[in-house]
């Protein structure tokens, strides 16, 4: 997806990957195993949002904790050139609702009204009618450390969303998918750009990440390069994340990179370069 510089602000689109994505008469539909195809299509401003999901300041994991503070500024100067061509930012850091109750961005998300949904709004796992296998030890997760054992047990020891990504006075919080979704129906959200942390767990299985906008008909793209998986593979880590990618791209919705929207080279992980 690239920005273009005109009147109407509108973001132009090039995704890679399987499903539709329309606006106005504007449409593209890339078949699936096509992974070296774009298609272009124009996005309205007004009509699109990003979801940050749970970037947090800290993690059990000590390799996915560092990997979050790597990536970090780059999804900051994303988010933020988008926000200037008047892109909504949600703020999705799960478990961290107390620390954001007197939050200003909690304004706009309160004040939505709430909208029907077709489908419930609840953790989305695996579906085996809608996409192809996944190997196991991607599916259910774990410490991607290359250590032979995990770093350390599971437990939940953040706050707040990491300090890095700063909060527009535009900008929403919340972890809520009925929440966000009332936002989205008051504002005409149709186009959901979806980047943060781990692919293959809460970005595909929240209430708001990508299985669940993809049930409620938004037109969803995963920025591919802001984003990050969390499994136990020493060594793999990266090719694994690779994989969850690809199987994104062929069995739920397009993806993106960073590069599209900020106008600087795409985020790299400095040990996927080596």
């Amino acid at each position: 997806m690239s920005i273009v510089q005109s009147s109407a602000r509108a973001l132009s689109v090039s995704a890679t990957g399987y499903r539709r994505i329309s606006e106005a008469a504007r449409s593209c539909l890339i078949p699936a195993g096509a992974a070296s195809r774009a298609a272009p299509v124009t996005w309205d401003p007004k009509k699109t949002a990003i979801v940050i999901v749970d970037m947090w300041d800290d993690h059990h994991c000590v390799s996915a904790a560092r990997r979050v503070v790597e990536m970090a500024p780059h999804m900051n100067r994303t988010i933020n050139a988008a926000r200037q061509r008047g892109v909504l930012i949600v703020h999705a850091p799960s478990d961290c609702a107390k620390y954001y109750k007197d939050a200003p961005q909690r304004q706009p998300i309160e004040s939505a009204p709430s909208a029907n949904a077709a489908v419930k709004f609840q953790w989305n796992y695996f579906n085996p009618e809608h996409e192809g296998p996944l190997a196991e030890h991607l599916e259910k997760g774990g410490c991607s450390c290359d250590t032979p054992q995990p770093c350390s047990p599971s437990a939940i020891v953040w706050t707040r969303q990491i300090d890095t990504l700063e909060m527009g006075e535009g900008d929403a919080v919340s972890s809520d998918g009925q929440e966000i979704y009332n936002l989205f129906e008051q504002r005409g959200i149709d186009n959901v750009i979806i980047m943060g942390v781990h692919t293959n767990r809460c970005v595909l299985g929240r209430p708001f990440g990508i299985r669940q906008m993809v049930y409620l008909g938004k037109n969803v793209v995963l920025c591919r390069d802001l984003t990050d998986s969390y499994h136990r593979d020493p060594g793999k880590h990266f090719e694994g994340l690779d994989l969850i990618i690809g199987h994104v791209e062929k069995y739920w919705c397009p993806t993106i990179t960073s590069a599209s929207i900020s106008g600087a080279p795409a985020f790299r992980f400095k040990q996927a370069a080596r």
